[in-house]
């Protein structure tokens, strides 16, 4: 079965959560994590290596506690 895909950006440099998603670039949800890291009171230490989102997921973080919604 083939399915249409449409084509989306990648989303290279971009590491604000707000302008990933309203150029509509791809997006791997993790907002399930988010929800559950907020449930929990203890700290987190967020290590990974270069370039490999922690920015986009403390943008993340910051849409989430400030009630921002994708518009995608």
């Amino acid at each position: 079965m083939n399915m249409y895909i449409p084509s989306r950006e990648m989303p290279v440099g971009i590491q604000d959560f707000e302008k990933l998603r309203t150029e509509e670039c791809v997006y791997v949800d993790k907002t399930q994590y988010v929800y559950a890291m907020t449930r929990k009171s203890r700290p987190y230490f967020l290590g990974r290596p270069r370039r490999f989102g922690k920015s986009l997921f403390a943008s993340t973080l910051k849409a989430y506690f400030l009630g921002k919604k994708g518009t995608v």
